[in-house]
Order: structure tokens, then C-alpha cells, then sequence
């Protein structure tokens, strides 16, 4: 049963983190946590979104706070870790300090990323190369693997161009996620490049989550489980879909990270290292100690926010930004049953 909004909103929390960097544009991750009977549920559906999508990330939420998740069957997630749009020097130390400290041997490198000044595929081959050597010289291109991600910014002849000089600057990709936009450049793109070919933002803002699969545009599928309606959902996706996945965050605190961990845990199988790594990438966090990888994993189990880091968190919040999220908040309310399963067992 979905709770009652104003108790949904009485155990609601704005925060604001701050990035290490900028990535993707954001350089402050905000959102609310949710601290229903279940434990603790993060909602932060990026700013541009809709209230329709964004009411199928607070299904998630909301399953978190105040539903249940599946059975876990592992304990521990391996991930990868993750490179910005940055310069091949930068991208060779944070990939060889990746290794070093994290133990990941995956890597997923940002591509595309235009309005970053990184945004040339001649810079976009210098950073993949440099990962590939930062692998190399440490002893472990063996056993990894480099993945990149262009959120959907290149044409299908860009795509086609690009893929096939990063293929051969990493000495093979695992695969390309969301190189185009649409489900029709990229399966035009499968027949036209080896690279095994990903969708993200093909699954989580789509209206129908399988169709990419359906329509032989992909081999492989991302899937975020807040973003997709929540942990339950995330895994009848996977079922439907029929094709391997990989399971990521969506820049998480430590609390949403929780659930693509348990997203990650409940899978029958789980095809290679996770986009989970995100907590890098946090400057600071609502837990004391930050949600980093060790040996290249993740424990599996719920996260609370610290106390203290919570208090910190909320206080970057503004009176006015606070109000903006509380009143997003209530809009997609009103979207879940438009948008999602739920809106038939409000309580």
C-alpha cells in the first residue's frame, strides 16, 4: 500500500551534497530521503525531469521507505569504477588511484560530454586511451574491462565513427551505453559497429522499459532501480527484457546506492561489474563513511544516514529550494497512478 502523502511528507528530508567535481553538469546532488516503517528511501529524480518521471522514481522511494526488497542472492556487488569528462592526464591518475584504492578493474569512461570543453571524440580516444594505459601499467587490463557512456549525444554516423576509434583506443570496449537517442539510430548503429551497444536512458525515461530489447536495438540493457520504479520492478524489467543487464546508480547518496545494491543482490545472475561506484564522486555524504568499493565490491543491506552527516546535508539546503522539492514532491504524488503500478494501492 502506498502511504498517505502527508505522511509521506512528514518523514521527508531535502539535502544537497557537494560533487567532487562536476559531472554531467551537477556540481551540488540534491534530493529528499524518506524515512518510512522499511527503513530509508532517496528521491531525486534530476531537475529537468517531469513530474510523470519523476513519479516513477518516488514509487521507488516509496517502495524503499515503506514496502520491502527481494531476496538477496550474494552479498557482495562488483562495480566499476567511473571517469569523467576530464584530460587524458587526469583520466590515467584517477583510473591508476581507481585501481589502487578501490580495487576495481572495470572501468566506465564519459564520453561526449559537450559543453564539458572535453567534448571532441579526438579528446574523448585520448581519454579511453589513457585508461587503457593507466590498466595496463597497473597490471590489471586482464581481468578488466573499459566500458564508455555518451548519454545519447551522438548522430548514428557520429556514433558510427566514434565507436569504432575508442574500440581500438581500448583495446576493446565491453560496450557503448546510449550512444544515440532513439531505439531506431541504435539499432541501425548494432549493424554497423562490433561494440556491444547498452541502453540507459532508453529504459529509465521510457514509457515502455522493453521495447529496446523487443526491437533488436541493444544487446545489453542498464537498469537504475529507483528510477525504474523500485527494486521489484527493476527485476520484472530484466525478466521481460530477455537480454543481459547491468545494474547502475544515478548519482546516489550512500542511501540510494542502497537500492541498486539490492537490485544487484536479488538478480539470478549478474553480468559483470555494476555502475554503483558513484560514491566517488561525492564530496561528502549522509553516512560518516562514504560508500566507496573495497577489493572492487559493495556489501550488500540498507544504509541509514548518519545523524550528523544528515544534519550537514540538510543545512546546504535553502528555505526556498527546500519548498521546491516538498512541492515536486506533492506533484508527482499525483502522478503515481498515471505513471506507475501503485496508484491503485494508495492507502
Amino acid at each position: 500500500m502506498v502511504p498517505d502523502l502527508a505522511d509521506v511528507l512528514a518523514v521527508t528530508t531535502a539535502f544537497a551534497l557537494p560533487m567532487r567535481r562536476q559531472f554531467r553538469g551537477v556540481d551540488l546532488r540534491e534530493g529528499v530521503l524518506i524515512h518510512g516503517p522499511s527503513g530509508w528511501g532517496e528521491w531525486a529524480p534530476f531537475p529537468e525531469y517531469g513530474d510523470d518521471v519523476a513519479a516513477v522514481w518516488l514509487a521507488g522511494a516509496l517502495e524503499a521507505a515503506f514496502g520491502s526488497w527481494p531476496t538477496p542472492v550474494r552479498d557482495r556487488i562488483p562495480v566499476n569504477a567511473i571517469i569523467p569528462g576530464t584530460g587524458a592526464q587526469d583520466a590515467y591518475a584517477m583510473t591508476c588511484a581507481a585501481v589502487r584504492e578501490t580495487g576495481c578493474t572495470t572501468v566506465k569512461v564519459k564520453v561526449g560530454e559537450r559543453g564539458a570543453g572535453l567534448n571532441t571524440i579526438s579528446q574523448d580516444v585520448a581519454r579511453v586511451s589513457a585508461v587503457h594505459a593507466a590498466l595496463v601499467d597497473c597490471g590489471v587490463r586482464a581481468q578488466g574491462a573499459i566500458r564508455i557512456d555518451a548519454n545519447t549525444v551522438w548522430t548514428l554516423d557520429e556514433a558510427t565513427e566514434a565507436l569504432t576509434l575508442l574500440d581500438d583506443a581500448a583495446g576493446g570496449l565491453d560496450y557503448a551505453e546510449q550512444p544515440c537517442a532513439t531505439l531506431v539510430e541504435l539499432a541501425a548503429l548494432r549493424t554497423r559497429v562490433s561494440v556491444r551497444i547498452a541502453a540507459d536512458e532508453s529504459i529509465r525515461t521510457a514509457d515502455d522499459p522493453m521495447r529496446a530489447a523487443a526491437e533488436g536495438a541493444v544487446d545489453l540493457i542498464v537498469v537504475k532501480a529507483t528510477p525504474l520504479g523500485g527494486v521489484q520492478r527493476a527485476l520484472d524489467v530484466v525478466a521481460a527484457a530477455g537480454v543481459p543487464c547491468v545494474v547502475s546508480g544515478a548519482l546516489d547518496s550512500a542511501v540510494g546506492l542502497a537500492a541498486g545494491i539490492a537490485l544487484a543482490a536479488a538478480l539470478p545472475t549478474l553480468d559483470g561489474a555494476c555502475g554503483l561506484g558513484t560514491g566517488a564522486l561525492l564530496a561528502a555524504d549522509v553516512v560518516r563513511t562514504p560508500l566507496v568499493p573495497t577489493d572492487g565490491s559493495l556489501p550488500v543491506g540498507r544504509i541509514a544516514p548518519d545523524a550528523e552527516a544528515l544534519a550537514v546535508a540538510t543545512g546546504r539546503v535553502s528555505r526556498e529550494r527546500a519548498t521546491w522539492w516538498f512541492e515536486r514532491l506533492q506533484r508527482a504524488y499525483a502522478h503515481l497512478g498515471e505513471s506507475t503500478a501503485l496508484g491503485s494501492q494508495r492507502g
